[in-house]
């Protein structure tokens, strides 16, 4: 494979697209935490899969109080990771394999270590340091009572209070993540400027995307009101306010600017919204914003024919008005992986209904996110893909609580179980931990494997063409070769009920089975993949095909 075509403008409408959570992907210092010297090691690993970019969640210099969604300086690799020559080399590396690369960015907010919130910290009320972000007096006696009660995402208040130099209790700041993430206040021109310089300095190092994390929660009205019980649109005082849509016109100007001709190709943004409202989610998407956004309605909705037909009706239809591709996506690095969500009784994913000890089939979800794999790999547009689900490792909920560091677990008071479950290091190869995620003789890994991954390593799978790595191999190698596939439209077929059936162009079909019942397929000349073996009755339960047809 060689490397990008320059002059391919158009890649992000129907690539695969790979997410590293660098800490557990390859360790290649001995250290026990992943880094950019071993994905770099394990570039061969991406390339045969057959993805074409890799989105990389944050790299940045970060205290990790959120997993690096907590970032001190943009401009710096944390030295757990390695170095920005490192980086720079990765990202020369991939493309020459044909693999782009995406970074991830912050701007809701920094880590409160990050210069400028020290500074606002040892500055006075009122100051210019402090404009940048939300400082507020409290409300009630001595300002005691909190500014607003928001809800935080991760559970808990979204206000802390300062100390004044004297020792007294001082103003308040906003930080609608943990109180290690202050909010950035996006009506200041430092931090606009800021953020469009970072977006700069990385596409000038030839990364060929952006991936906006909390991309709706950026701008908050100013007179601090507190949510209504049932905002309009617009209406809501810290999501999707009308003022982010000026905020990424800018962006996209400056990623329009980059040729698309050279390096990596067009340069892209991607955001990550999520919002109920489709018309207001599509707005993100008009021709001079982003170019993507992702699909969290798919991920969420249950192992169930008709809820997933809708949610891929509508998210179609909505991305359609604005010429935009559809994303497709299973899990990522917050989400309950989908061996071990699929098994279970309610298979879709909330945040709020994540509870620790909830039974599983894993036999189950295994055999149902081998489907789900050839559902998504078929639908129009791009797909993602996250690390180690390519494996089709389960979630880990076996961790001791003193291991967990996610801020969901720690200000639930342990009533989220947190995200650590879908960020255990990847198994690579031999009988027993690390598994070739360290090299020998290396520290213990960050969080423990089990024992039992084994038998799902990458060495372990490769010589098994029934495999979950050999599926996904293959599924991204005929997709890649397919015309059919990949952007473009779909039809629906008729099918029975729990059936999902369509056809892509003119000759390719997929089919998949969510009834108790075998599923006749429709007439075929060739079958071009499936997800366990066909029998003589049919398309039995929980299983996918993609069939090559005639017009």
């Amino acid at each position: 494979m060689d490397g990008p075509a320059a002059h391919d403008e158009l890649w992000w409408r129907d690539a695969v697209i790979y997410e590293v959570y660098p800490r557990s992907f390859a360790d290649g210092d001995g250290d026990g935490i992943g880094d950019l010297a071993g994905v770099r090691s394990r570039l061969g690993h991406l390339r045969e899969l057959g993805v074409d970019a890799i989105w990389f969640t944050p790299w940045y210099l970060s205290p990790m109080a959120d997993g690096g969604y907590d970032v001190t300086d943009y401009r710096a690799i944390d030295p757990a990771f390695g170095t920005l020559a490192e980086a720079e080399e990765l990202i020369t590396a991939a493309l020459a394999v044909g693999i782009r690369t995406i970074v991830d960015v912050v701007p809701n907010h920094v880590s409160d270590q990050h210069p400028w919130f020290q500074a606002a910290l040892a500055a006075a009320p009122g100051s210019p340091e402090r404009a940048r972000f939300w400082f507020h007096p409290g409300r009630g006696p001595g300002g005691a009572e909190m500014p607003t009660h928001w809800p935080s995402m991760f559970g808990g208040d979204t206000w802390t209070r300062t100390k004044n130099a004297d020792g007294t209790p001082g103003e308040w700041y906003l930080h609608l993540f943990s109180s290690g993430q202050p909010d950035l206040n996006w009506s200041h021109p430092d931090v606009r400027r800021e953020h469009e310089d970072v977006l700069r300095f990385w596409f000038d190092r030839g990364v060929a995307g952006v991936r906006i994390d909390s991309a709706a929660l950026l701008v908050k009205d100013p007179a601090l009101p507190e949510i209504p019980a049932d905002p309009g649109p617009g209406e809501h005082p810290n999501t999707d306010r009308d003022e982010l849509h000026e905020i990424y016109r800018g962006w996209r100007e400056i990623a329009d600017s980059y040729p698309a001709d050279h390096g990596p190709g067009r340069r892209i943004l991607v955001g990550e919204i999520w919002l109920p409202d489709v018309e207001r989610f599509v707005r993100y998407l008009r021709p001079d914003e982003l170019h993507t956004a992702f699909n969290f309605d798919f991920l969420a909705r249950p192992w169930d024919a008709a809820q997933l037909r809708a949610s891929i009706d509508a998210t179609l239809a909505a991305h359609a008005p604005v010429g935009a591709p559809a994303t497709w996506v299973l899990s990522n690095h917050d989400v309950t992986r989908p061996v071990t969500r699929y098994g279970r009784a309610e298979s879709g994913f909330s945040f709020a209904a994540k509870r620790a000890g909830t039974p599983t089939d894993l036999e189950l979800g295994r055999r149902r996110a081998r489907a789900a794999a050839l559902l998504s790999a078929a639908l129009p547009g791009s797909l993602y893909l996250y690390q180690g689900d390519e494996l089709g490792l389960p979630e880990y909920e076996e961790l001791d609580d003193d291991l967990r560091q996610d801020p969901m677990y720690l200000r639930s008071g342990g009533v989220d179980p947190g995200r650590e479950g879908c960020r255990v290091p990847l198994p690579w190869h031999g009988d027993r931990p690390p598994f070739g995620f360290s090299p020998p003789g290396a520290q213990p890994t960050w969080l423990p494997q089990p024992a039992e991954w084994a038998e799902l390593t990458v060495a372990a799978q490769e010589a098994d063409p029934g495999s979950m790595l050999a599926l996904y191999r293959a599924a991204l190698r005929i997709r890649r070769a397919e015309p059919d596939l990949g952007d473009g439209p779909m039809e629906w077929l008729p099918a029975a009920d729990g059936v999902l059936a369509f056809r892509r162009g003119p000759s390719c079909t997929c089919v998949v089975n969510l009834s108790p019942r075998p599923a006749v397929l429709p007439a075929h000349t060739a079958v071009l993949l499936a997800s366990a073996p066909l029998t003589d009755g049919g398309l039995a339960r929980d299983t996918a095909v993609w069939l090559r047809t005639s017009p």
